[in-house]
């Protein structure tokens, strides 16, 4: 079973966006791929085990959390490493830059 998370809205950081850009790209998600997104002010990994085209959703386990200097966490609110977790598609989000 999977955890329900409220992710935090991606901005401008929209992966979406960001794909809707250039159409030629695809932006589903694949078992393997590391997702992420934000989570109350941290940087969440996903590492995906499903995607469920029919509802734009990827499931998949917390790799990492990182707060906003850059350090690593074992857990953050709710939130911990190893937890399943769904991801809606208009939730992910771009890395930070450095400069964030």
């Amino acid at each position: 079973m999977h955890r329900h998370i409220e992710w935090d809205a991606p901005g401008s950081a929209s992966v979406i966006q960001h794909y809707a850009q250039d159409p030629n790209l695809d932006p589903t998600p694949n078992t393997g791929d590391i997702l992420s997104a934000r989570y109350k002010g941290c940087v969440v990994r996903i590492d995906v085990r499903s995607y469920r085209d029919d509802d734009a959703v990827s499931i998949g386990d917390v790799v990492a959390i990182i707060d906003s200097h850059g350090n690593r966490l074992d857990s953050h609110d709710k939130l911990q490493i190893g937890d399943t977790v769904r991801l809606p598609d208009d939730k992910r989000a771009m890395e930070p830059s450095s400069e964030e």
